[in-house]
């Protein structure tokens, strides 16, 4: 092998291992599956796909690198390079921030061979360079023998003529010479003073790009003096193009407008005081957790049925903002982060619909610091996008929350890294969302670009081809960014634009991080959480308007006991509880009795009983279970005859369809519970019985799912590689690579045709093998295994017995065990092959 790789796969194979696991840890598509050596490794750096894929995860910078090193000469020195970024002047932060970028490219294997000789590979060059129905970023255009190509060698001539150069002998030379012109600073400035000012006008229009233009039959006089001397050159039609040798000189040799080596600052800055942040934050996240409390209880008896396609309709949704007092976009929020938390889910009945999973009891339960760390760890991970509810998909329907097709794969890693960013930031200190976005842009431009654009809008590289990454929705990384602002401070991880403290411990590990890792971040950040948040209070203040305030978050038993007994009326920093008749007959129902529920009061009001409290109560105790409803179809008895007299009596009972049936048993055909629904309506207090004649308690059990995990979020790309999977996928490629190029001795059969596996006989294969052991010496292989799939391996053989060989592969770093069948050669290594 010379000095000079000739190709990518021979500069691969000069790299250290640290530089091969820096690779596959840059781009992990390229170790579906491992590849078998570094040929291998390189044709697969060079697919489509995988280009694609990587090119789309350059910063600006670096993208803006490669567009350059696309319309440059291939090979292209550094120092033309250095002209296409800085130009003719030069600029101090671009020839600064040069190496970084082309380190980065060389890294990731976008770019190969020495600082003279630099390549960029041949698929990221199809992608990046400009065409007709491609136009790069740049805005440049073909280059003149490209525009040339199928001119008549007459009208070359011509164009030579009127530009001052010399006839030559054929097309080739008339190019040359054109483009020798072009490129000229000297010549090209003197022939551009002489032209009129109309034709400086026009290429000043076409400088930047797009570089085409239309022109009539009959051109005008500035256009044809254009025309007449190839600065612009015919682009099939009507069109013409302004050639890229032409417009580099007129750009002062640059190939960007604006190159933007450096990333956009993080300003203007806000600092408040962190402590003031830090409350603002846990303020909010109580509230969150007050909002998906009252969410789960909503849904208590069971939630909105599921729509045929999946997700909640337009009109539930409404309802569900209505019951949550928020937005319908809000509210869509709140339903996707329970469900991606696992709380909510659907019940998978025959008539679907959606409730509370039991992992949402165990989630209630837990201590209010330890909430809050489970949803925003789930957040934080999430592929599902609330945003896009009420958005068109692709097909012009509308996506429903909760529903499919609002996962996108990129959002887990947007929001961490937005979120890094505000953690980049000294305590306390916040910035414009417009800042953040900014920044997101330079540092990934193609992943939010829009389609098509020029400068500060780079399309993504050509159409996908079969096999390539889904396309990018326009602009999408910008909104995940506004969708993370936006969401982070309704759940309480930033507080007034600035990154919370107890947030910042989420943010500690990668998102590649492992399962024990993101637990202890977790229990981190509820930590730093629990002393921010409001001790939960045992008490309430009972007024004689029949309510009770709570002047702050109460215990959990005993706002669930007030849940029952009373409505609430409002809520804020304290809440508002309505005792009424109806409340009070909830918690009769439910197997109080009027004692025990003063008793209950009393226990836990700062102030007395109030007495028309227990006057209420006393009243609708003394008149519950009075009437006894069981099902008959439904039957209806009490011992004052004269009070099922009255209830015959009255219109309101016409629709119940009652009968007399004794003279203290009326009969219904009606359902026991709308029966019961139907005489509360008219002002009674029914009470519900079994058939033995007992009370039923109508205890406010909860409807729950069974068990369901929480949405697996949808990954985007192959998983980022561990160390220990680099170690052995480089070692594995060491091997293969050694298997394939490692240098052989001459074997009596026929030398096998390159990448073909050797060919010996049974005797011979056994004799070199036996020979092996004794010498302790390494074999080139041929196997086949039992699925067919033929390789070819560099073994080291220890035992040789039974028609098995027991050998050290190289290859897979382990002793294994071959049967000689399935060895289709063998040949020796050259002494200083291993």
């Amino acid at each position: 092998m010379t000095d000079t790789p000739r190709t990518l796969a021979e500069e691969l194979r000069t790299r250290t291992d640290s530089g091969l696991a820096g690779l596959l840890r840059a781009r992990p598509d390229l170790l579906s599956p491992v590849p078998g050596d570094v040929t291998q490794l390189a044709t697969r750096a060079g697919t489509r796909a995988s280009v694609v894929r990587a090119v789309e995860r350059l910063d600006k910078f670096a993208l803006q690198t490669a567009e350059a090193l696309a319309v440059a000469p291939d090979p292209c020195p550094y120092e033309t390079l250095g002209g296409l970024m800085g130009g003719d002047a030069g600029d101090g932060t671009v020839a600064a921030e040069l190496p970084r970028a082309v380190a980065l490219l060389r890294a990731q294997a976008l770019v190969w061979g020495p600082d003279d000789r630099l390549r960029l590979v041949r698929t990221a060059r199809e992608l990046l360079t400009p065409s007709a129905t491609h136009p790069s970023p740049t805005g440049l255009g073909p280059t003149v023998a490209e525009a040339a190509a199928g001119m008549s060698p007459g009208r070359l001539q011509e164009i030579l003529a009127a530009a001052g150069l010399p006839a030559t002998h054929d097309p080739v030379t008339a190019v040359a010479a054109l483009t020798g012109l072009f490129c000229d600073r000297a010549r090209m400035a003197a022939l551009l003073d002489a032209a009129p000012a109309e034709s400086v006008t026009v290429l000043d229009k076409l400088l930047w790009g797009p570089p085409y233009g239309g022109v009539t039959d009959r051109p005008a006089g500035h256009l044809q003096w254009l025309l007449d001397r190839g600065l612009l050159l015919p682009a099939g039609g009507r069109n013409v193009v302004l050639p890229r040798e032409a417009a580099l000189h007129l750009r002062a040799g640059r190939a960007h407008r604006t190159p933007e080596p450096l990333p956009p600052t993080l300003s203007p800055a806000t600092e408040r005081d962190p402590q003031l942040v830090d409350s603002a934050a846990a303020s909010q996240a109580f509230t969150a957790l007050a909002t998906v409390e009252e969410l789960l209880k909503e849904w208590d008896l069971g939630g909105p049925a599921v729509l045929r396609a999946g997700g909640m309709s337009v009109r539930d949704l409404k309802r569900t903002a209505t019951a949550l007092d928020t937005t319908e976009q809000l509210a869509a929020f709140w339903l996707e982060l329970a469900y991606g938390a696992g709380l909510i889910a659907s019940d998978g009945e025959a008539d679907e619909r959606y409730a509370a999973t039991p992992a949402a009891e165990d989630w209630l339960q837990l201590p209010d610091h330890e909430r809050w760390a489970a949803i925003a760890a789930a957040w934080l991970s999430a592929t599902r996008t609330p945003g896009l509810v009420g958005t068109a998909d692709a097909k012009g329907r509308a996506l429903a929350a909760l529903g499919p097709n609002l996962d996108r794969s990129p959002a887990p890693e947007v929001r961490h890294r937005t979120l890094a960013l505000l953690a980049s930031l000294p305590p306390g200190t916040s910035v414009p969302p417009a800042a953040v976005l900014a920044r997101l842009r330079w540092e990934r431009p193609l992943r939010g670009a829009a389609a098509g654009g020029h400068e500060g809008g780079p399309a993504a590289p050509g159409p996908a081809g079969p096999g390539s990454p889904a396309p990018v929705e326009p602009d999408l990384r910008s909104r995940l960014a506004q969708w993370t602002l936006d969401e982070a401070e309704l759940l309480g991880v930033t507080g007034r634009g600035a990154l919370a403290g107890h947030a910042r411990a989420l943010l500690d590990t990668e998102p590649s991080a492992t399962p024990a890792e993101r637990t202890a971040a977790v229990s981190r950040a509820a930590a730093l959480l629990a002393p921010l948040l409001p001790e939960p209070l045992d008490h309430v203040l009972l007024q004689a308007d029949l309510t009770a305030v709570a002047p702050g978050p109460l215990r959990r038993p005993l706002a669930e006991a007030l849940d029952v007994l009373a409505d609430v009326e409002s809520k804020g920093g304290a809440t508002v509880y309505r005792f009424t008749p109806a409340s009070v007959r909830r918690a009769l129902d439910a197997g109080r009795s009027a004692a025990e529920l003063r008793e209950f009061l009393g226990a836990h009001s700062r102030t007395p009983v109030p007495q028309p409290l227990a006057y209420l109560i006393d009243d609708v105790a003394r008149r519950h279970g009075q009437l006894r409803v069981g099902a008959a179809a439904a039957y209806l008895r009490c011992d004052d005859d004269a009070l099922l007299s009255e209830i015959l009596a009255d219109r309101r009972s016409e629709a119940l369809r009652l009968r007399r049936l004794a003279p203290t048993v009326l009969a219904a055909q009606t359902a026991p519970d709308q029966l019961l629904d139907g005489l509360r309506a008219m002002g009674y207090a029914p009470a519900a019985e079994s058939a033995t004649g007992d009370v039923l308690i109508a205890r406010t059990d909860s409807y729950r799912t069974a068990p369901r995990t929480a949405p697996t979020p949808v990954p985007e790309g192959p998983p980022a590689p561990d160390d220990t999977l680099l170690a052995a996928a480089v070692r594995a490629i060491r091997a293969g690579d050694l298997a394939a190029t490692a240098e052989r001795k001459p074997v009596h059969a026929p030398a096998p045709a390159p990448g073909a596996l050797p060919r010996t006989t049974s005797a011979e294969t056994l004799a070199t093998m036996q020979a092996a052991v004794l010498t302790s010496s390494a074999l080139w292989i041929g196997y086949v295994n039992a699925d067919g799939a033929a390789s070819q391996r560099v073994i080291a053989p220890v035992r040789v017995e039974g028609g098995f060989v027991t050998a050290y592969d190289h290859t897979s770093d382990e002793v294994r065990t071959y049967p000689l069948h399935r060895i289709t050669g063998v040949a020796e290594l050259a002494d200083d092959a291993v």
